[in-house]
């Protein structure tokens, strides 16, 4: 029966830590962090074959980089690491605002949905560059501080002369939450993959890094294409016709 129980108990911790190396591989695969943690799996393993021969003096020397490294693992993955959190954090929250039979938004929220959308396609025809965060659950307000605070009404009109080129406040990510326009020329965190096609200006990759620390989704709208981007969890659709972007806002408002 004890040889049963640990057999049953050992699959269950290598099915964890199987799922917890894959979930790290997905948010790691890409970007620089990929290749360091390959370079300390190598090590690890050179430290248990080490061990498995009683080299006892390299044993522990190695033995004291790895429970030193612990700290600087933390520092080099602290945004794979805050992505790992948040994932499983929304996931739970998912199901359990699901549960209660909650909203993310309220029912009024999706009247401005028109506005935005008119926006879009009016600064994508007219090549004018524009990036739109909208918020979730994650809090948003260090990304707002860098930027300015607006706390306005959502109109296609505002929406386009804050985007104009000549604006003051075009340079930057407009936020938008609660139904309103929160703040504008805001800064956002770059991604770190080196699979972004170089066709993909430094809106898009601002685009994609926001959406992978936090569950905000974000429209881009190029400046050299007109094209219209959606991001969502770090993935980008791109070339979005104004339907199809007014069913992705309709779908997470």
């Amino acid at each position: 029966m004890d040889f049963f129980s640990m057999n049953i108990t050992g699959l269950i911790d290598i099915l964890i830590v199987g799922v917890l190396m894959y979930q790290i591989y997905k948010m790691i695969k890409g970007t620089s962090a990929f290749s360091i943690f390959i370079g300390i799996f190598i090590f690890y393993v050179s430290w248990i074959v080490v061990r498995s021969f009683n080299m006892e003096l390299l044993s522990s020397i190695m033995g004291q980089i790895i429970g030193v490294g612990v700290i600087a693992l933390i520092v080099v993955f602290q945004q794979e690491i805050r992505r790992l959190l948040l994932y499983f954090g929304n996931r739970y929250f998912d199901k359990f605002s699901h549960g209660l039979g909650s909203s993310l938004a309220g029912s009024d929220e999706t009247g401005y949905i028109d506005e935005i959308v008119t926006a879009c396609e009016n600064m994508g025809a007219q090549r004018v560059g524009a990036l739109i965060v909208f918020t979730r659950r994650s809090n948003l307000n260090l990304i707002q501080d860098t930027g300015d605070v607006i706390n306005a009404k959502i109109s296609h009109r505002l929406i386009e002369t804050i985007f104009f080129k000549n604006s003051p406040l075009h340079d930057g990510a407009m936020i938008i939450s609660n139904g309103r326009i929160s703040a504008a020329r805001c800064v956002l965190p770059q991604t770190e993959r080196n699979d972004i096609p170089a066709s993909l200006g430094m809106r898009h990759r601002a685009a994609i890094g926001v959406s992978e620390v936090t569950d905000a989704v974000v429209v881009v709208v190029s400046e050299q294409t007109g094209r219209i981007s959606y991001v969502d969890k770090g993935i980008l659709y791109s070339n979005l016709s104004a339907v199809v972007l007014k069913e992705k806002l309709v779908k997470i408002l």
